[in-house]
């Protein structure tokens, strides 16, 4: 019953489902309660409710998680992968799609380790001098006087 309640404060954006929640939503197969967590909760609330629906295994919520691999949050993203990939839907296009995301994903964390570690270091350029340096100043110290 607690549930149920818990359900219908989210519907008007009151509270966010706990954990709790989204287990017995996963457990009792309450499948359009996920989705809608996964298009409207927090962060939180859609990579929990990404990885019920992978637990579950239904075909039918693919579409779903397919909108969901394009999320801004990447632990989202990565959940709805990895939901994907364990409803083992046998469609050359999504298995397509699914090694290209988790390869987008990896590119995406090694670009940011990069940059951490990159972080503290300054980029030095060293700066040489050519030999006709001081023949070119000399040339535009002579333009810049007056003719005469």
């Amino acid at each position: 019953m607690l549930h149920h309640i818990t359900y219908y404060f989210f519907k008007l954006n009151i509270i966010q489902p706990k954990q709790k929640s989204i287990h017995v939503w996963q457990n009792k197969g309450y499948v359009n309660r996920l989705e809608f967590c996964l298009k409207k909760g927090n962060y939180k609330t859609r990579k929990l409710a990404a990885i019920a629906l992978g637990c579950l295994g239904l075909k039918s919520s693919a579409p779903i998680l397919l909108h969901a691999i394009n999320d801004k949050v990447q632990n989202v993203s990565i959940a709805a992968l990895n939901a994907l990939e364990n409803i083992a839907y046998n469609d050359n296009l999504m298995s397509l799609i699914i090694k290209k995301r988790f390869h987008w994903v990896k590119t995406q964390q090694e670009k940011k380790a990069k940059q951490e570690a990159n972080r503290g270091k300054k980029n030095t350029i060293y700066r040489w001098e050519r030999a006709s340096k001081k023949s070119f100043d000399r040339v535009k110290e002579l333009l810049k006087k007056p003719i005469g």
